[in-house]
């Protein structure tokens, strides 16, 4: 195995090489980190009433329309906040981020309405709990009675300021379980994510002691009885959320760094020493899918502490966390190009995929980060990773594919629904498209949609589909797994014109074919024009656009050869 200095050399080297640091695996986890204590990225709308209501729902829409085109396919949303929720529940009050006041809800529920959302568009939603910290004074007072640090003190400790679960209580495990355990049984969720699984920062003189002497019956250091704890809250929602629905993964996000390396400090900021705070035991036990380190550093603070994560990960999945928001000159006003080589190092590294912190510098397009994600990066979707661990089975190959054209000039891909030995659930669809046949399933240049819920695809025959004729379809089931394609051959057309060229009753003067990357590849002049076969143009497909005598272009459709 490569030490540390030895892969971040090798990754030096072989920086130079943006061909392999920009491939697209057909498998990569794609997140980002949508934030709604105090609305920093949604809500940004607050109060009660349709038109406000209305208008919390579009920001949303809008948000994960923009995920989509990037080809994101993970959306962590924030759930619980601080001891409150964004979901109708009877353990804690509703968050007061949507209407303005603690305990009253909109009349939609959020979480349920960003579950089907993210699954219109194939992504996954995971309900992002934040564990220990429940607010600071100003918080708990602005909640009064349906605080639950009101309602239930014996479970919080008062720390600089600011309340906290105790996690040396043993009912704070019960407690935090329980809530993962409602959001799992009551919602169509697709993962738990844990974040603040740890003790406050600079937590040495943590209240505690009286807990440590009452609960350590071991004799253990407090460090390690410390630790102990967190592992048994993890173990807990682990547990019960796996209970419910085995599909469900449960992940947390972590410290970005693990601990001191030889040749690289932490600085004294390590989840194992600084927040009693151990993710590798949680991998290797098997008590966690995944980690969302949060590697929000840059230089050597990130690069050797991603790959000792990696090195680490036991089986399971790593998801390194990258600080986009640094990049906001407000901020530290990185260039752009440290997060470009941040995702090229743990492409390198091999880790499962990057999260985003936080969604809004991702929509508001900070240092023009969006085109270099989608035309670098994600320019193709990606299917989850499985988690073979659950479940290792895959579903049923999709049966009787077939494609049928519709009036307004799109293709409707059908197929009949695929088995899965999960009784409990139906798999989603992945399409893919080639203008070879059969289509090669395996590159993920193919793949043209992921996480589809129907069983049906309406294909637009628009710039990103004109050199597609035949067509594959793979059914997954909710662990990931991917069964084996469906194949449908299509016959390849003659050349015909696929749009009307008369403009006012004028033909063009002329006609230019472009190629699929916009390059002119044919002009014709007007004797040609109109005619089946097109003489002295190879097979494929062609963007149409007609030139008029004033010189006007008009945008032509396309034509198949």
């Amino acid at each position: 195995m490569l030490t540390t200095m030895k892969r971040i050399f090798l990754f030096i080297i072989l920086a130079a090489a943006t061909a392999m640091l920009h491939a697209q695996p057909k498998h990569e986890i794609r997140a980002a980190w949508l934030t709604t204590v105090f609305g920093l990225d949604w809500p940004q709308a607050r109060g009660t009433g349709a038109s406000i209501e209305n208008k919390q729902k579009q920001e949303l829409i809008s948000t994960l329309d923009q995920l989509h085109e990037l080809n994101f396919n993970t959306v962590l949303l924030q759930t619980r906040l601080r001891s409150d929720l964004i979901y109708p529940s009877g353990i804690e009050p509703f968050a007061p981020v949507f209407t303005g006041r603690t305990g009253k809800a909109p009349s939609f529920d959020p979480l349920q309405f960003v579950i089907d959302e993210c699954h219109k568009r194939g992504m996954e939603c995971h309900a992002w709990i934040v564990c220990i910290p429940a607010g600071d004074e100003s918080m708990v007072r602005q909640a009064g009675k349906l605080s639950p640090v009101k309602r239930n003190p014996s479970l919080y400790k008062k720390f600089h300021g600011s309340w906290y679960l105790n996690p040396g209580n043993p009912e704070t495990k019960k407690y935090i379980a329980r809530i993962a355990g409602e959001i799992t049984e009551r919602y169509d969720i697709d993962g738990i994510h844990l974040d603040y699984i740890r003790y406050p920062e600079y937590g040495s003189n943590f209240p505690d002691r009286n807990e440590f002497r009452k609960y350590n019956k071991s004799g253990k250091s407090l460090q390690e009885w410390r630790r102990d704890n967190i592992t048994e809250i993890v173990r807990a929602v682990y547990n019960t959320v796996k209970g419910k629905k085995r599909w469900v993964k449960v992940t947390c996000a972590t410290i970005g760094k693990y601990r001191d390396l030889r040749d690289y400090s932490s600085k004294g900021w390590n989840a194992l020493n600084a927040v009693s705070q151990d993710p590798v035991r949680w991998m290797r036990e098997g008590i966690t899918d995944m980690i969302y380190p949060m590697t929000y550093f840059n230089g050597n603070n990130f690069y050797p502490f991603v790959a000792d994560w990696q090195e680490n990960s036991c089986g399971r999945y790593v998801i390194p966390g990258l600080g986009i928001y640094f990049l906001d000159p407000a901020e530290k006003d990185w260039d752009r190009s440290e997060i470009e080589s941040q995702i090229g190092f743990c492409k390198f590294t091999g880790t499962a995929g990057v999260a985003y912190y936080r969604t809004k510098f991702l929509t508001d397009n900070v240092k023009n980060l969006k085109p270099l994600l989608k035309h670098s990066y994600y320019y193709y979707p990606a299917l989850q990773p499985a988690m073979t661990w659950e479940d290792s089975i895959a579903p049923q190959n999709p049966q009787n594919i077939r494609i049928a054209e519709l009036e307004d000039g799109t293709k409707l891909l059908s197929w009949d629904k695929a088995a899965d030995n999960d009784k409990e659930n139906s798999p989603t669809y992945n399409i893919y498209a080639s203008a070879t046949y059969p289509v090669d399933t395996d590159n993920p240049a193919n793949l043209i949609a992921a996480g589809v819920q129907e069983t049906s695809f309406n294909i637009v025959p628009v710039y990103a589909y004109d050199r597609l004729c035949h067509y594959a379809v793979t059914a997954s089931d909710r662990y990931g797994n991917e069964s084996k394609p469906s194949q449908l051959e299509q016959e390849q057309p003659k050349t015909t014109w696929k749009t009307d060229i008369y403009r006012n009753g004028e033909l063009p003067s002329e006609i230019v074919l472009t190629d699929v990357a916009g390059k002119e590849a044919y002009t014709f002049s007007y004797e040609n024009i109109g005619k089946e076969d097109l003489p002295d143009t190879a097979k494929g497909f062609y963007r149409v656009w007609c030139i008029y005598r004033n010189g006007e272009a008009k945008s032509g459709g396309y034509i198949c050869r």
